[in-house]
């Protein structure tokens, strides 16, 4: 990235390194400071706005503290007919369109990023009047942290009767000029909930619902890396949701800027009947992507595309029938909302592979690990579980989540050196990013293996004939099959099944002694076993 002409120096941003979201641990130039040597993109959706209010957006522009070499402006022209013709003005400004397939807001934020020359990306809605400091209030935190998310404030104001020149001339800020004015803050930045988040200090799991997509910044690289904006929202509402989560998931550091300020021309309406329908039809399509408890049903019985937990089980050193009873396990706990990914090692040949995919191939909420990370299969998982497949616990996810508390990360050590563990998936995201630790984020707890009511079982000889033969060892996957029987001729098969798996499980002298074969039968060998088998069938009454 190139410095200004002003200065010679331009900062090279880097990942947030504190701890949660606590922004105020930044070390940044104060405002009356700030140099700025970085330049910024401005990307402005725009739909039929009227040519008088984008000339009030274009002149208030105008007006930043910002140097005007180091930005532009994107309009991007989401299907307009006629289509949209800029006014004229000072800026740089450029006019990108795309065809009009439903609302397409969530495109043209894309569109909007990949045309952008620069490597800061500005956000802000066509008909809103942008305060003087509002780009640098935004591009001060991108120039020292690559991840951060900085969001922005406004209000809506009736602008209709002042013209651009009003604006481009008023000698205070706008909120002087709109001081006549009745002025709604219905959404600004909802007061109450930041408060109860500490201006987005607070160790919560919902602090990415303060994002307003009509008023934000953000890292072109990483608003490409949490995969831009979802263009499969094409009806009005709940798209900037979706891409906060993904972008919180992600570890982005989300930043309140209180002088980002940005006036809504146009007192809001009661939302018409269309809107209303739009809205819910969103929300049942953002509870599929968005994995917190506000957006999805409590009740049991729903699979989501997005699960809130990822339980990667390590099945590489263990018989194939504990991987799948491990999986099974998982897969009835109480948490319900997640799926499973088994690792296995197919290093020495077999069919473990095709095993795992015959028994849970036709269920979504099981993979057979592929070469990518647990965190790439699952990016916007809230939580990541790993836990080795000798590992059984009722509710295992459910009681992980409830001992994490508000910490990035809790772990529980087995005596065999694995562990178990569930982490925050912004903290992992992080994590990585900075070639660091969780630990760097957060809080880290131990669990001892009491407190989650682990049984292990180390895979031995009997695991592992029960693996050759095909059927689990275990008695609970017994029971199952008992309560399948409906006829005798069912029951005599599964009598037979438990006397070969008796034989193939106990060893030969537990067999000879269970059976009351005399010690010198049993010396005798094999044949003395048969002759005496044979003596005793032979004196039984007939």
């Amino acid at each position: 990235m190139q410095a200004s002409d002003e200065t010679a120096y331009a900062p090279v941003p880097e990942p947030a390194s504190v701890r949660y979201n606590d922004w105020r641990r930044v070390a940044l130039p104060a405002p009356e400071a700030f140099a700025p040597s970085l330049p910024v993109s401005v990307v402005m959706p725009c739909y039929r706005t009227p040519a008088a209010v984008l000339e009030r957006t274009l002149a208030a522009l105008e007006g930043q503290t910002y140097p005007r070499n180091l930005f532009e402006v994107l309009l991007v022209d989401d299907g307009s007919e006629p289509p949209l013709t800029p006014p004229r003005s000072p800026l740089n400004v450029r006019v990108v369109r795309q065809e009009r397939r439903g609302v397409g807001i969530a495109r043209a934020r894309n569109a909007g990023v990949r045309e952008a020359a620069h490597g800061i990306i500005l956000f802000l809605d066509s008909d809103s009047l942008a305060e003087a400091d509002w780009m640098a209030a935004h591009a001060r935190w991108h120039h020292f942290v690559s991840d951060a998310v900085t969001v922005g404030f406004r209000a809506r104001v009736g602008a209709e009767a002042i013209d651009a020149e009003a604006v481009r001339s008023r000698p205070g800020t706008l909120r002087d000029l709109f001081s006549d004015r009745a002025v709604e803050h219905r959404r600004l930045e909802k007061e109450l909930y930041m408060l109860r988040t500490n201006d987005l200090t607070a160790r919560a799991d919902d602090l990415f619902r303060v994002l307003l997509g009509g008023n934000f910044g953000i890292g072109r690289e990483f608003y490409l890396a949490a995969g831009g904006s979802d263009e499969s929202f094409v009806r009005w509402g709940l798209e900037d949701d979706e891409f906060a989560w993904r972008a919180y998931t992600r570890g982005g550091l989300f930043v309140p800027a209180p002088a980002a300020f940005a006036w809504h021309q146009g007192r809001s309406i009661e939302e018409d009947d269309a809107k209303k329908r739009s809205f819910w039809i969103q929300r049942g399509k953002a509870a599929h992507l968005i994995a917190h408890p506000a957006f999805r049903s409590a009740r049991p019985g729903r699979i989501y595309a997005v699960p809130r937990y990822a339980v990667t089980i390590d099945a590489k050193r263990c018989p194939t029938e504990q991987a799948i009873e491990a999986a099974a396990n998982v897969l009835a706990d109480r948490a319900r909302d997640l799926a499973v990914r088994i690792e296995i090692d197919e290093s020495g040949g077999g069919d473990r592979a095709a095993r795992l995919r015959d028994v849970f191939g036709p269920d979504p909420r099981v993979r057979i690990a592929s070469a990518r990370s647990a965190l790439d299969e699952f990016p916007a998982a809230a939580f990541h579980v790993t836990m080795p497949a000798t590992v059984s616990a009722r509710d295992l996810v459910h009681r992980l989540h409830a001992k994490l508390g508000s910490a990035v990360l809790a772990v529980s050590p087995l005596p065999d050196g694995t562990s178990v563990s569930i982490a925050r998936s912004w903290a992992l995201h992080r994590a990585r990013r900075a070639d660091a630790e969780p630990a760097d984020f957060g809080e880290v707890r131990e669990i001892a293996p009491a407190k989650l009511k682990l049984k292990t079982a180390a895979p031995g000889k009997r695991a592992a004939a029960a693996d050759a033969m095909g059927i689990p060892f275990r008695w609970k996957y017994l029971r199952e099959r008992a309560r399948d029987i409906h006829s005798l001729r069912e029951a005599w098969w599964f009598v037979c099944c438990l006397l070969r798996l008796r034989r193939r499980l106990l060893p030969e002298e537990a067999q000879r002694k269970s059976e009351g074969i005399p010690a010198a039968a049993q010396q005798a060998g094999p044949a003395g076993n048969r002759q005496w088998r044979k003596a005793v069938s032979d004196e039984a009454p007939r």
